[in-house]
């Protein structure tokens, strides 16, 4: 998988998650440097489980 097709299936899942629209959940991950974060990651994250993902970016963004 790609990096882009990880983030977008990121932003896809994660505003499942949250019930947001994905265009919502783009401009929060941009506004809060969470596509960054994907993307340096993406080494270490592509092959977690999305349960793992998801909980990853709770906690970094302090909803968790």
């Amino acid at each position: 998988m790609s990096k882009i097709s990880f983030i977008t299936f990121c932003v896809e899942y994660y505003a499942q998650h949250t019930n947001k629209a994905s265009n919502e959940v783009y401009e929060l991950f941009k506004q809060e440097k969470v596509l960054d974060l994907l993307e340096n990651d993406y080494n270490d994250l592509h092959g977690m489980g999305m349960e793992y993902i998801i909980q990853f970016i709770d906690e970094y963004l302090g909803v968790a």
